[in-house]
């Protein structure tokens, strides 16, 4: 994703997740290099997603986009290892990935040895709040103007000022100012935001039914215009930065900027902060039971001898 984004190609970001599935599910299947170039050749050529997943008013797809995508990965790497070949070379070809989708690329070598990427897994963010993650500092910023705004309801206006991805992703479809699904909600910078001035947090309510449905949330939502700011581009991907501006219906100006929000890499969660999130996220899902063993279970993961130890700590669904 990082030596080559397809956003902007139209592609969604997930196609990649059937390449890193095959890879990883090929490793797991034989350390072959023949079998995992054959699951790559698999798992590239019908797994090309379109980014309508998360254009305009949003359907319940998109939680499904990924895990679809690892699918069928793992189904590349099942059926390399049963001798299947598949179109080659998938990414130089005359019609491969990068002449149709991404366009030429390189790779560093991972494994934080000098002259070698480090390992992304040192710079990867957690989500505090369950919203899209660059949304996350302009919550961050409406939760510090929050406690200079005794009142929402005296607000005249809030501008925001963003980087071009976020704009993108989240704040530039119209939808995003009313959105009807919570697929949709919470991928609205606006909205994100409103409710985290109103409401001093955002959590899974803040985008259910009753909220959608609020107009006094709304019509701040439609005090809000969100704006380009080159600055602010220039220090994406290394930080998310928004500004945000909330104008008084006395005049009085207000304003909060935030780059690197609680969970970004350079300002990361502690593990008490995790361990909440999850008893939060697990609250009517899990038993009380379940979820300390899932979360025990969790936090020795390296560990674990057999994966299914954990799977098998959830409880089956009944899908009739």
């Amino acid at each position: 994703c990082d030596a080559a984004s397809i956003r902007a190609r139209g592609w969604d970001h997930v196609t990649y997740g059937a390449f890193s599935t095959a890879a990883a599910s090929a490793r797991l299947l034989g350390p072959s290099a023949e079998q995992t170039t054959r699951a790559l050749n698999l798992a590239g050529t019908p797994n090309v997603t379109l980014r309508q997943t998360r254009a305009g008013e949003l359907s319940e797809w998109k939680g499904c986009a990924f895990a679809n995508a690892s699918r069928n990965g793992l189904f590349a790497a099942l059926l390399a290892a049963e001798g299947l070949t598949g179109p080659a070379p998938i990414f130089e070809g005359e019609m491969g990935f990068w002449k149709q989708v991404s366009g030429p690329f390189e790779l560093a070598t991972p494994g934080g040895t000098e002259g070698n990427r480090d390992f992304m897994i040192k710079q990867t963010s957690i989500k505090y709040w369950p919203a899209e993650y660059h949304s996350q500092s302009a919550i961050h910023a409406a939760l510090e103007l929050r406690t200079q705004i005794p009142d929402p309801a005296k607000i005249a206006s809030i501008d925001i000022y963003s980087f071009d991805a976020a704009v993108d992703i989240i704040g530039k479809d119209p939808e995003k100012w009313r959105p009807r699904t919570r697929e949709t909600a919470d991928h609205s910078l606006p909205y994100c935001t409103a409710a985290a001035l109103v409401d001093g947090d955002v959590t899974l309510e803040t985008f259910g039914d009753a909220r959608l449905k609020d107009e006094s949330l709304l019509a701040l939502v439609a005090k809000i215009k969100i704006h380009r700011d080159d600055a602010l581009t220039a220090r994406y991907p290394r930080g998310i930065p928004n500004r945000i501006v909330v104008t008084l219906d006395d005049g009085k100006q207000l304003t909060a900027e935030n780059e690197f929000p609680r969970g970004h890499d350079q300002n990361p969660m502690s593990d008490d902060e995790v361990t909440a999130k999850f008893r939060r996220l697990a609250a009517g899902v899990l038993d009380d039971k379940t979820r300390e063993r899932v979360l025990e279970t969790c936090w020795k993961l390296e560990d674990l001898k057999n994966a299914g130890d954990l799977i098998g700590l959830f409880p089956a669904v009944d899908c009739a």
